[in-house]
């Protein structure tokens, strides 16, 4: 999957940010314009992996689409 990026260079330090805007709160930096697209994939691969749920015995899950 594609996603799109937005690069930001700080003219003090020259380091860049990078934030995803389809993802709210992904966001990462790097001293390079490559590091930061390597931690941002990172970040995305992280943001999109679901956290474990811990249910009671006997609940249900179910999913659906709105």
């Amino acid at each position: 999957m594609k996603w799109r990026v937005v690069l930001e260079q700080d003219p003090e330090t020259g380091d860049w940010a990078v934030w995803v805007p389809e993802l709210p709160g992904c966001a990462s930096a790097g001293r390079t314009e490559e590091e930061a697209m390597e931690n941002i994939r990172e970040a995305i691969e992280l943001y999109l992996r679901p956290d474990p749920i811990i249910v009671a015995p006997g609940a249900i899950i179910r999913e659906i689409a709105a």
